[in-house]
């Protein structure tokens, strides 16, 4: 808090329509994307959130059990998308939600999305070097079979070697202050109205 100053109220807080729309469109997205749906409902409460919770706060209005509101918020804070705020004059733990959108998307790329890249490149170069063998056997269908998984193989390593090399430059740009062009760019789209 600034200056001091507590914000922070104790009365019982309700979700707007507006906080429970998004926090359920967010919840599903985020499950598409391989993540719990609390995930996503927790860290749109907070991010909607003028002032820290407590988790208390969020387990009443989102309806979770504390259990599920506190291992929750565990791993949101280890993949660095909230985290515990000191409010004066108060005991229990506060949680914020990581504002810089772009930022707490990079270190998710980073992660888990670039783990996963560099993994596929190292089996797709394994499985070059597993086919050498066969592709100097003398029986000629196995030749051809070895010719076709290498060629096949080769585009699949080419292909992850494009995707690393793009992350890359895309997350290279996260240690700059993205957001000012990624606005920019959503002012200069085209009107979907038009």
């Amino acid at each position: 808090m600034q200056g001091g100053e507590s914000t922070v109220t104790t009365e019982k807080r309700a979700l707007w329509p507006s906080e429970a729309a998004v926090s359920d469109v967010v919840g599903r997205l985020i499950e598409f994307w391989g993540f719990k749906r609390n995930m996503g409902r927790i860290w749109s409460v907070l991010y909607l959130s003028p002032e820290p919770l407590s988790a208390e706060d969020l387990r009443e209005c989102l309806g979770l059990s504390s259990g599920a509101v506190s291992m929750t918020l565990n791993e949101l804070a280890r993949w660095g998308v909230v985290r515990k705020v000191w409010v004066q004059g108060e005991r229990k733990d506060f949680f914020a939600a990581e504002i810089q959108l772009w930022k707490m998307i990079s270190r998710v790329f980073n992660e888990r999305e670039r783990a996963e890249i560099v993994s596929a490149i190292e089996a797709f170069e394994e499985a070059l070097v597993s086919l050498e063998s066969h592709r100097r056997s003398t029986d000629a269908a196995t030749r051809a079979r070895a010719e076709l998984q290498y060629e096949r193989i080769r585009q699949l390593l080419e292909l992850a070697r494009l995707g690393k090399k793009l992350l890359d430059t895309l997350l290279a740009t996260a240690k700059l202050d993205a957001e000012p062009l990624v606005r920019f760019l959503l002012r200069q789209a085209p009107s979907s109205d038009a």
